[in-house]
């Protein structure tokens, strides 16, 4: 009699183990080369075109419908596309796919990754408030109680009318002995504040009565600050004109100028920038200033937000985390940040 090959037995019983799940390796006919590659192609594809945006955003062109913009202010929204990419992978059952799904992760990681986690800067010695209180807010004097509770020792304020202001001002008067209007924006201090002017930040083609910036110093127990609130021209979306953002961007231009010739060191600016960081529209500002604190606080719209396009920005200063208060009346959500000077 025969006896049984011990070996082979033993052979067999490790391949069963080592064996993974049905699919994922596929057979000698079916699975080997261009056809096991074919089975996870387009997840993978997709996977590189992800990475390819996070990273290299600034090469998609604004000549069309300013796509580049457009990108660039839901740039962290593309991270959304990886649990749909793995879930492809899984029902293609592909190692191809999940290896080109590492790609997206470990750029959307390297770009954001920082954002989610606090911050282990010590506390800032400044806290400071960005608020777009909006033109048609129904309820200004709730809106102002909402914002002194998150006792802020600066607070700017955006889209003042004649008929709001009034509320807006006695309500916050007692926590906020010093504030400056100008036109249509705002700042409330706890600091004594000195040299208030307007900033010139109006694209070309609109009139003189449109005054949307202010700057001050602010006398701090660190030293002097010069403190800047501005609010940017809006940006519309359109099938038509795609991403408009001309105007938006010629101001930026003009914020940016402003703030290159500002002879205090330390600077604060405050404003409704209608820009997310990354949007290489606001470069003229976010290259002289820095906002790398921790927390997306998304800011707009209010009812569910998806950017930030409000921000606390300085120079000279370090911006230690930024959070998003709860709504007011307005169709923006007040940010706050702790600023270490």
């Amino acid at each position: 009699m025969k006896r049984p090959d011990k070996s082979a037995a033993l052979g067999k019983q490790a391949e069963k183990l080592l064996r993974l799940p049905s699919g994922w390796v596929a057979s000698r006919k079916e699975g080997s080369g261009l056809s096991g590659w074919r089975r996870g192609s387009i997840p993978a594809l997709l996977s590189i075109l992800v990475a390819f945006l996070l990273v290299f955003h600034a090469t998609v062109p604004n000549t069309i419908g300013r796509l580049g913009s457009l990108l660039e202010t839901f740039l962290p929204w593309l991270g959304s596309a990886v649990p749909g990419l793995l879930a492809l992978a899984f029902l293609r059952r592909s190692f191809v796919a999940l290896i080109a799904l590492l790609l997206p992760v470990v750029a959307w990681i390297s770009l954001f990754g920082y954002l989610l986690f606090p911050s282990h800067e010590s506390a800032g010695e400044i806290t400071a408030l960005q608020h777009n209180v909006s033109d048609e807010n129904p309820d200004p004097a709730g809106t102002a109680r909402v914002l002194i509770k998150a006792q802020a020792d600066l607070i700017a304020l955006e889209e003042l009318t004649p008929s709001a202001l009034p509320a807006l001002a006695a309500a916050m008067a007692p926590d906020y002995p010093h504030h400056a209007t100008k036109g249509t924006v705002g700042l409330w201090s706890k600091y004594p504040l000195s040299d208030v002017r307007p900033v010139d930040i109006r694209p070309e083609g609109i009139g003189e009565d449109w005054n949307r910036g202010l700057r001050a110093t602010a006398r701090t127990t660190q030293g002097d600050v010069g403190v800047y609130v501005a609010h940017l021209p809006s940006v519309r979306i359109g099938l038509r004109s795609g991403f408009s953002s001309a105007w938006r961007d010629e101001s930026a231009v003009l914020l940016g100028e402003a703030i290159a010739a500002e002879r205090l060191d330390k600077v604060i600016l405050l404003g409704d920038l209608n820009s997310t960081l990354d949007d290489r529209g606001l470069a003229p500002v976010s290259s002289q200033m820095n906002a790398t604190g921790s927390g997306f606080a998304f800011s707009w719209p209010a009812t569910l937000p998806v950017a930030r396009i409000d921000q606390i920005m300085t120079r000279s200063a370090t911006v230690t985390d930024v959070w998003s208060l709860p709504a007011t009346g307005s169709d923006h959500l007040p940010i706050a940040a702790h600023i270490r000077l």
